[in-house]
């Protein structure tokens, strides 16, 4: 007897409409949590029709069999049809008109009238070069839009000689608009009734409107032809209106070629501008793709014109667009149904006549065609005669069968030449670094808020389109990458000093922020950037040092770094391209991850000696999980100056003395309050559901909090939430009542420096301490000597001080005293407050580690933190963690800025759902484990084969704080979802005589040493102590099962980490 075919639990009468599984909206995030929770096959049902989807190639390959299924023209496909008709993508199955159209049209697009598009295509190209040209490097550039012009205008040009000018007009063209409208309204009408589609009256007035305004263009197109019949070239137009079909010699009716016309107009561009669009944002994430696919550019093309003969050349470019595709396939959904009852994989039956789906996104990421690695982007996959040796029907972004798009190769070749002429005129960057890939859907996909900006590159050949001939410029604005410098409008007078950050968090921008700060008082002027906008040789500057200040994450760049590390590493140490040039690197990293701890600085610091550059000082180094991190860097820049002061021969520079007005930070009452402006582009606005306590009274406090993300906002268990906190009100009451200030004054700043700070608008001092600095910051060595410059001359207060700063290590950096805890405990620094402004850090973003699986909760998350308030290690107050008070105190309702940050690529599930998992912790470090668990226990409930999670937690005892013990913990223990062993520090007894996680583990080696030959991944989150004592069991466990010493078995632990053993520390 076959198996029922998993599905969600659903409703009467409606089944799966509107309830929330199906998400109109972005409906390829539902079909993704759907494929990760139900599997290869699953069924939904709408309105009492069922609907199964097919997510691996073993399946796929069944159904795209045309001996046992067809073409399915039904939901958002078939209320396309109210405004295409019987066009050849929305034809039913056996509908004479397709039959007769296709044979009319299929000679249109054979490869040698393809290839004699070339001219047409070139000529509407060159027109979105010389556009982005003619725009300069520091316009942001939305590439959808144009992307959608270029196709749209050579679809218009190379099918119906017919020129849109679209390049020539503001907004995108009416027809644009009217398509995308009623694409959206027909997946809308999908999911509901007829009945309830009648009353929708506004709705179905817009929808006709945007069929009318898309019929009317067909016909002018038509009705133009006809009155021009000299003007006829053998176009797709003129064969619909003239060709007759070879099986039934008629021809096509004028409402036929109108549908033809409206279905080539909207598939012919929607597909060829979502391709080049998702392969911009794949190649800007994958620097080593980018330059890879530059240089085979640079090699074939070079300063010349690109022609026909280039095409076949471009090999790589070819896999570029091919896994571009393959990751984000313009539609997502193969529609087809049996033509007589059959059965699928050997056990599952499916009726004739039942809608089927193969679900695009996930056959083109099933593991078991494309490896572990499937969700990555690798143009490798398709080179070297793999993609030719692919399973059939693995990879399917053009449909199936007959009923496949008939333009692939004009769109194709469209794609192929558009990114060859365009890497070759410009470099392109993110306009925000930490853009992550969201998605916008019509009938298709897209980038959602994607920039970029389009640098012309040096040398590059003047755009040539026809008409124009080679070397003759189409465009006067060919100096446009004369513009090297960095943007940043250079601060001081003096010896130019370029600094260049690479930055996730905002330390390290912080840092080279300071630098910046400092310059003008050393005799400097300093101009700051990303390292990405230094991203090739003609930029670097030779008339002053550059310092670079970047930081490592597990050995990885920084996202506004990556592409200017992966540049430096195809450099060539032959020529010394460097040789004029002197520099210094501070680093910034985590000696948790010992083996890439400081990977990155060390690399760009050895490389550049290697080409030519002179060090002028020892790299510095700043280690974010040890004791002074700040101080490391304080410590550094206090030797840079004095370095480049002899080496520079500049001297220090006379400041202003306390009494004298700063001309560069002019503060002035005057204005209304403004929104948060940190540099943080990626944060949107979150909504919180829940904010609930878990910890009993007495102990230290935990809470679970429920987010509803932004819209298109996706995320992976494992995955962190940045969040942008306030300062604590207590924080910042303290501050405004120090300095005499009333919150509700507003004020206004001025100054000539570089800022995060809101400058030239005005805000309340309320605001200003809330929402943009750190009020609890640690002092480090440079704002304690600022501070100094305000203290007393004499007196008790003065000696006080003196003996405090010539033991600052113990009597003020272990204790971690604030600027403004100095002050409070020393009123007599009489430090004015816009020079304690000064001292202020930027607000920086917090990561949380995500403490649920989207499989549960569709669209949201939640955290699990540990609100840190004790009494502050200086004796002096309360210590309030800034951001778990923030979050402490929100409510239901309120508005947060957050955005979704991915772990390292190793803290994630394995993809092989039966591989036991497990996973050691200790209080708040049980967030990811918890989604984890969710996750798995998601999968579990849907009927899913999913292998053992044991969870090793530590916690004081079971009544206090074992986080979700009598809800979730409990229900998926019941379940069979997860083996909890618990560590009761307060309560060893009742946890076998265990105190702490380690203890545990020890206690159940035997298990983990069996979970361990049958494959179990680890993974460890919590301080530092306990995740290194884990650590060192699971080395002894190996020494005593090898019966070797230490070392060896440090050894073996290494080879197994690196796949198998994964950390999250934090403190």
């Amino acid at each position: 007897m076959p198996d029922s075919i998993p599905s969600p639990p659903a409703y009467p009468i409606v089944g799966h409409a509107h309830t929330g599984v199906i998400d109109p909206v972005n409906s390829a995030q539902s079909y993704r949590i759907l494929r990760e929770k139900y599997g290869p096959i699953y069924q939904l049902n709408f309105y009492g029709k069922p609907f199964v989807v097919v997510t691996s190639q073993k399946l796929a390959n069944e159904l795209c069999d045309e001996t046992r299924f067809h073409k399915f023209v039904s939901g958002a496909l078939e209320q396309v049809r109210n405004g295409v008709g019987d066009g050849l993508f929305t034809a039913f199955h056996g509908e004479e008109n397709w039959g007769i159209a296709h044979r009319i049209l299929m000679p249109a697009f054979g490869p040698q009238q393809i290839l004699g598009m070339f001219d047409d295509m070139l000529d509407i190209n060159s027109q979105l070069l010389l556009k982005w040209e003619r725009f300069g490097p520091d316009h942001p550039i939305d590439p959808s839009d144009d992307f959608t012009r270029l196709a749209f205008d050579t679809v218009s040009l190379c099918a119906m000689n017919y020129r849109v000018n679209s390049f020539y007009q503001e907004g995108l063209p009416p027809f644009v608009k009217a398509m995308a409208g009623f694409l959206l309204e027909s997946g809308r009408r999908s999911q509901m009734p007829n009945v309830v589609q009648g009353f929708l009256r506004k709705e179905n007035a817009q929808y006709e409107a945007d069929m009318k305004l898309m019929v009317d263009l067909c016909d002018e197109i038509i009705a133009h032809r006809k009155s021009h019949p000299g003007e006829a070239k053998n176009d797709l137009l003129e064969r619909m209106l003239e060709g007759k079909d070879p099986k039934t010699g008629r021809g096509l009716s004028d409402a036929n070629i109108r549908n033809q016309l409206i279905t080539f107009l909207i598939a012919g561009h929607e597909t060829t501008s979502g391709l080049l669009s998702f392969t911009c944002y794949h190649l800007l994430s994958t620097p080593s793709a980018y330059t890879k696919v530059q240089t085979e550019i640079d090699a074939i093309l070079g300063k010349e014109p690109i022609q026909l003969s280039h095409l076949p050349k471009l090999e790589y470019l070819q896999a570029v667009l091919r896994e571009s595709i393959r990751l984000n396939a313009p539609l997502g959904m193969l529609s087809l149904t049996p033509s007589e009852d059959t059965i699928v994989g050997g056990q599952w039956e499916i009726k004739k006549g039942t809608r089927c789906g193969v679900e695009i996104n996930g056959l083109q990421r099933d593991r078991e065609v494309w490896g572990e690695d499937a969700e990555e982007f690798k143009p490798e996959r398709m080179l070297d005669g793999k993609f030719e040796a692919l399973p059939p029907n693995s990879w399917k972004p053009f449909g199936n069968g007959a009923r496949a798009c008939i333009g692939r190769a004009f769109a194709w070749q469209e794609a192929l030449m558009m990114m060859a002429t365009l890497m070759q005129k410009f470099d392109i960057r993110f306009d925000d670094p930490s853009y992550h890939l969201q998605l916008k859907q019509t009938l298709t996909t897209k980038p959602k808020d994607f920039k970029i900006h389009a640098i012309p590159r040096r040398g590059a050949r003047p755009i040539v389109g026809p008409g124009t001939q080679s070397g003759t410029p189409a465009s006067m604005n060919t100096e446009a990458a004369e513009t090297t410098r960095p943007t940043e409008v250079p601060v001081g007078n003096g010896v130019p000093v370029y600094v260049y950050f690479g930055s996730n968090t905002g330390s390290c921008e912080s840092f080279a922020q300071n630098v910046v700060s400092d310059a003008p008082a050393h005799g400097f002027k300093a101009i700051i950037g990303m390292l990405d906008s230094l991203d090739e040789l003609s930029k670097v500057q030779y008339d002053g040092p550059m310092i670079i200040i970047t930081a490592s994450y597990e050995g990885q760049p920084a996202d506004n770094a990556a592409h200017f590390v992966e540049g430096l590493q195809h450099l060539s140490a032959e020529k010394r391209p460097l040789a004029n040039l002197r520099y210094a690197v501070f680093g910034a990293g985590n000696h948790d991850w010992a083996k890439t701890y400081q990977r990155i600085p060390t690399l760009i610091d050895t490389t550049f000696e290697q080409l030519g550059a002179e060090r002028l000082m020892k790299r510095g180094e700043g280690d974010a999980g040890g004791g002074d991190f700040f101080g490391s860097f304080d410590k550094w820049e206090k030797e840079l100056w004095s370095i480049l002061s002899k080496e520079y021969k500049t001297g220090s520079v006379e400041q202003p003395t306390v009494e004298e007005v700063e001309d560069d930070f002019v503060v002035t009452v005057t204005g209304t309050a403004r929104q948060i402006r940190l540099r943080q582009p990626d944060l949107r606005d979150g909504k919180v559901l829940e904010n609930r306590l878990l910890t009993k009274p007495g102990v230290p406090e935990k809470r679970h909090i429920q987010f509803q993300l932004p819209e298109g906002m996706e995320y992976a268990p494992g995955d962190y939430l940045a969040i942008l906190p306030k300062s604590p009100e207590e924080s910042v009451r303290r501050v405004l009542q120090h300095f005499s200030l009333r919150p509700d004054m507003k004020i206004e700043i001025k100054t000539q420096t570089s800022t995060t700070l809101p400058t030239e608008e005005p805000i309340t001092l309320h605001d200003l301490f809330t929402d943009y600095v750190e009020l609890g910051q640690p002092l480090t060595r440079r704002v304690l000597d600022e501070l100094m410059k305000y203290a007393p001359k004499g007196g008790a207060d003065r000696e006080a001080l003196d003996a405090l700063v010539a033991n600052a290590t113990t009597a003020v950096f272990d204790k971690r005293l604030s600027a403004l805890d100095l002050v409070e405990m020393y009123p007599s620094i009489a430090i004015p407050p816009k020079k304690f402004v000064k001292l202020l850090p930027s607000m920086r973003i917090r990561q949380y580690s995500i403490s649920s699986s989207p499989l549960a909760h569709p669209g949201q998350c939640s955290l699990t933190v540990s609100v840190l308030r004790a009494p502050a290690i200086a004796g002096h107050g309360e210590f309030l963690g800034v951001a778990s008070n923030y979050l402490a105190h929100l409510e239901i309702g309120d508005v947060v800025c957050v955005a979704v940050r991915p772990s390292a690529a190793k803290f994630h599930l394995p993809t092989d759902l039966t591989k036991p998992i497990v996973l050691f912790c200790a209080g708040s470090g049980f967030a990811p484990m918890r989604g984890f668990i969710e996750e798995r226990a998601e999968q579990l409930a849907a009927g899913r084969p999913v292998g053992p999670t044991v969870l090793f937690i530590g916690c004081r005892s079971p009544e206090e704080d074992l986080l979700y013990k009598d809800d979730d913990l409990k229900k998926w223990q019941e379940a069979g979802a997860v083996d909890v062993r618990p560590a009761f520090s307060k309560e060893p007894d009742a946890s076998c005589g265990c105190k702490y996680t380690q203890d545990r583990v020890w206690n159940d080696k035997a298990d983990i040493k069996k979970l361990y030959t049958e494959g179990a991944r680890f993974y460890t989150c919590g301080m530092s102590g306990m995740s290194n004592a884990c650590r060192q069991k699971c080395v002894d466990m190996i020494a005593e099962e090898m019966e070797c010493e230490e070392d060896t078995a440090e050894k073996k632990f290494q080879e197994v980490a690196g796949e198998r053993y994964s950390i999250d520390v934090f403190g």
